[in-house]
């Protein structure tokens, strides 16, 4: 598998790099981050404008064409940058989903409304092995009545259109295409220890919804989400590497500057192991996330995908938490202070590091089906 970006994957990440360098700059993420439901709304802008939204949905939806490769350059970018809007959960989650549903007139229209990025979308997607069904969903004529809960949905406080997973009267689950502002439908904000990404409770009482509105159900909704959920943790596993590589270029920075005994610190044998180490730990990542997405665009078996994307997130979040703890070190006294930029990455990582399940969930599920395959072959 080769693994060098082509030239024109090369000009996506270079004017991405540009672009976010400009308008995602450390100020206005502080900025964004102290206001309450604060995002950079005129950053999202700026990449609908750039197309985007649309980077791996279908052209005939408004879309690039591209594929999971092109998401993670710029998943990658974004995290280099901690760029404060909903584009994890809108492209990376919800236009995933929203992709592989194309052909029903309800999701088409949601599509195209996403890739262009006239409307935000947030996609609830369900805690890996919950032991309980926080949603219903009940039939009445030709309407489905939607109550229940969605605690911990990304971007839900922006989000204009949510998909809602529910479960049935008859056993099955179905995803349901929700607009923000349906009556009796409440999303409420919750605090989080990573300031520059938002997410919600939504709270369905009696919602009424149309027949139409139920867009996917039972296994094959299934099997729906647990694919959209490798594609993102491969995409949440580039933007971890993001994090991870500014973590680095800010240590770098410090201690080139930073002098001791009439020398910058740089110098010194001990640190230059400590950074060496961070650069493995980066670019062992930023392969495994490069293998992953290169993969999941040859549309693998199920468990092929998965066993990509667990090894992805799993470097990924690792390398992140690892150098951005580093990062806080080598910064010295002032390392943990608010002025500093390493607390911002730190807490990203350690957010992301639960977003999409716990590496100890993805190395279970691995486990499970090695094992399996091993018993199915005895």
């Amino acid at each position: 598998m080769d693994l060098n970006l082509s030239e024109e994957q090369r000009l996506i990440v270079d004017s991405a790099a540009e672009f976010l360098a400009a308008h995602s700059t450390s100020e206005r993420v502080r900025s964004a981050g102290s206001q309450p439901g604060g995002w950079n709304e005129a950053l999202w802008q700026g990449l609908a404008e750039l197309g985007w939204c649309g980077i791996h949905s279908p052209e005939d939806q408004g879309g690039l064409g591209l594929g999971v490769v092109e998401l993670a350059l710029l998943q990658e970018q974004l995290g280099h940058r901690l760029a404060c809007v909903p584009y994890f959960d809108g492209v990376a989650l919800a236009a995933t989903a929203l992709r592989a549903l194309a052909g029903q007139p309800q999701v088409d229209a949601a599509l195209q409304s996403l890739t262009s990025g006239e409307q935000r979308f947030a996609l609830a997607l369900p805690e890996p092995d919950a032991p309980t069904v926080g949603a219903q969903a009940t039939p009445q004529n030709n309407h489905w009545l939607l109550q229940g809960q969605w605690p911990q949905v990304g971007s839900a406080p922006v989000a204009q259109q949510l998909l809602l997973p529910a479960l049935q009267a008859d056993g099955e689950w179905g995803l349901f295409l929700v607009p923000a502002d349906a009556l009796g439908l409440t999303v409420t904000q919750q605090p989080a220890v990573d300031a520059t990404r938002l997410h919600g409770t939504v709270t369905a009482e009696n919602v009424a919804l149309d027949a139409t509105q139920r867009i996917a159900h039972g296994p094959a909704l299934q099997a729906l989400l647990a694919h959209t959920r490798c594609v993102a943790a491969i995409a949440l596993a580039a933007e971890q590497v993001g994090v991870a590589q500014q973590a680095l270029d800010l240590s770098l920075a410090y201690t080139l500057e930073r002098q001791q005994f009439e020398k910058p610190i740089a110098s010194f044998q001990a640190v230059k192991h400590r950074v060496g180490q961070m650069l493995v730990a980066v670019e062992t990542a930023r392969s495994a996330v490069y293998g992953a997405a290169c993969l999941a665009d040859t549309e693998p078996a199920d468990g092929v995908l998965l066993r990509a994307a667990a090894h992805a997130i799993s470097e990924a979040t690792e390398a992140a938490l690892y150098c951005t703890r580093e990062s806080i070190q080598l910064h010295g006294g002032v390392g943990f202070t608010w002025e500093y930029d390493p607390h911002l990455y730190f807490r990203r990582a350690q957010a992301s590091s639960q977003r999409l399940g716990s590496l100890r969930w993805w190395r279970e599920q691995v486990a499970r089906q090695l094992l399996d395959t091993e018993e199915t072959a005895a």
